[in-house]
């Protein structure tokens, strides 16, 4: 499959186009505590300076990789009330949506974890229809890593290379209920990660004897230098 095909479509109502802020690829969302925090941290159990995750490049492949869904607008939060300021021009889908959250009734997450009576269920409304190239689904989920948000959004997956002519919303805990302040337009509201749809099998082994060496020898090598994972195993993803 060429580049060209590895594309999402995103598209929204001509009338919004400039009114809506668009997706953005994940990696030009990087959150500022990440970009400030050092690369180095004094470790007091082994008493020397370790690594900090800013160079895991696990972690930061999972925050940067696929697109972000931003908040179409200021989301003002005082005391548990939710308010809003967002005047949608009238559009060729409907007229009537016009809120950047609804809400959710608790009985939908009933005997599930997020059930509960101190439990704030709602919904970021998504104003993007997105097409994922054939054999693709969609896992949309609470952006990586970042659990300073003051809510959570729920995982789901979808075959968004059928299902292309609606929205896909994202219901979401909101988890911090003391928060009060301004959730601001552009704050990633969920992170969408293309995945080609196959039919996984599971094999239980174990490992021979020449297999138990090379891992023995990577992990002495790993203890002894840096960045031998960046180097070595990590795959180009952009």
């Amino acid at each position: 499959m060429s580049r060209d095909e590895m594309t999402l479509v995103f598209r929204c109502p001509r009338e919004l186009v400039g009114v809506l802020p668009p997706p953005i690829p994940a990696v030009q969302g990087l959150p500022d505590w990440f970009k400030a925090m050092p690369q180095k941290s004094f470790n007091m159990i082994t008493q020397q300076e370790s690594q900090t995750v800013k160079r895991c490049p696990p972690f930061i492949d999972a925050m940067t990789y696929g697109f972000l869904i931003p908040l179409p607008c200021d989301l003002k939060v005082a005391h548990g009330e939710f308010s809003w300021d967002f005047d949608l021009p009238v559009n060729s889908v409907n007229n009537f949506w016009r809120s950047p959250i609804s809400f959710h009734d608790a009985s939908q997450v009933v005997g599930t974890p997020y059930h509960g009576d101190d439990r704030l269920l709602i919904k970021f409304n998504n104003f993007w229809t997105i097409e994922a190239p054939a054999g693709y689904s969609l896992l949309f989920t609470h952006p990586v890593n970042r659990p300073e948000l003051p809510f959570v959004t729920l995982t789901g997956l979808v075959d968004s290379d059928l299902y292309t002519h609606n929205r896909v919303h994202f219901p979401a805990h909101w988890r911090d209920v003391n928060f009060n302040g301004v959730l601001p337009k552009g704050t990633p509201v969920a992170q969408c990660i293309p995945v080609k749809r196959d039919l996984w099998t599971m094999n239980i082994d174990v490992l021979s004897d020449e297999d138990a060496i090379r891992v023995r020898d990577l992990s002495r090598t790993i203890s002894r230098e840096t960045g031998i994972y960046r180097r070595r195993f990590r795959a180009g993803k952009r």
